[in-house]
């Protein structure tokens, strides 16, 4: 279809795209072709610290390059479909409809692949999203560029979640419907895979395994949880045993914290823990905590008592 598209047509197609605003047609061109030119230096790199210890390196792309590549998301990847069984970096979807589908499983096998979105190749992405199958072959490689880092997706882009998705759409819909034609419910939330039912988890972990190495992605070892009924069964956070429910610990945290404050009195409390934050701040952390606890478990009597009692201070 692009083969006898030339460099003129080439940036019509990249004007009509509106990338950014702009009032000169040949500044907007220069800059795009400026900015994938020296994609690198669009960046700002840093690292946030882990709960296992470890660093997560994030790459912010500077104003306009994050401008630039929203509207690539909103005008030019949104329209692509996803699979089904991908829960992660969608407007409507939580963390919470990660975890229903595997509530009261019998066993519950966790996987994860290890360096996700780095993983995910300069190629990859071109082939997933802007192929000459979609754009001109110069369009497809300029957006490209514009959404990664060093030949491979950038955590922390506004296109790379979505990109991400794409890219595993192909493997979640053959996994997923080998699941299904074995009776065994598969999502996957970002690089995090869940599976649940009755089943030898060996053979699952064989396939996804191989599906894997397909995309020159593999599993990450130390991340391979088998859990069975009989203990604490959590997907992506949410206790999912009966029903979906924030875990015990978390609740019982809350709980303390509640108490204390109708014992002494919010300033006291702060006061005798050592809290070093103003109660506004304190009490509005406090809130973010009782909601989340909601958003899981909406009809908690509990922490619905909680929402009232915090939402009469003054905050």
């Amino acid at each position: 279809m692009w083969k006898y598209t030339g460099i003129k047509e080439c940036n019509e197609f990249l004007l009509s795209l509106n990338l950014f605003d702009f009032k000169d047609k040949n500044k907007y061109i220069k800059t795009i072709y400026s900015i994938t030119n020296k994609i690198e230096s669009n960046y700002k790199i840093y690292k946030i610290k882990k709960k296992n210890g470890k660093y997560r390196t994030i790459y912010e792309p500077n104003l306009l390059l994050k401008t630039i590549q929203r509207n690539i998301l909103a005008n030019v990847l949104s329209n692509k479909p996803i699979s089904k069984y991908a829960k992660a970096y969608q407007k409507g979807i939580s963390l919470l409809d990660n975890a229903l589908p595997h509530i009261d499983k019998k066993v519950i096998l966790k996987l994860d692949i290890k360096n996700f979105f780095e993983s995910i190749s300069f190629f990859d992405v071109y082939n997933c999203c802007f192929s000459i199958e979609y754009f001109p072959k110069s369009v497809g490689m300029v957006l490209t560029y514009l959404c990664t880092y060093d030949e491979h997706l950038a955590q922390g882009a506004p296109t790379s979640s979505y990109i991400s998705n794409l890219v595993m759409k192909d493997f979640d819909e053959e996994i997923g419907a080998w699941c299904d034609l074995n009776h065994i419910t598969y999502t996957r939330y970002s690089d995090d895979m869940t599976f649940s039912g009755i089943f030898n988890p060996s053979e699952i972990i064989v396939k996804v395994r191989k599906l894997l190495y397909k995309l020159g992605l593999e599993l990450n070892n130390s991340k391979i949880h088998v859990v069975s009924n009989s203990s604490s069964q959590k997907v992506t956070g949410i206790v999912v045993n009966k029903k979906a429910q924030v875990s015990l610990k978390y609740r019982k945290e809350i709980r303390k914290e509640m108490y204390y404050i109708n014992k002494f009195g919010l300033c006291s409390h702060l006061k005798r823990c050592n809290i070093n934050v103003s109660p506004k701040i304190y009490l509005e952390k406090l809130y973010g905590k009782v909601l989340y606890v909601l958003q899981i478990d909406k009809n908690n009597k509990e922490f619905l008592k909680y929402k009232e009692i915090i939402s009469k201070f003054k905050l």
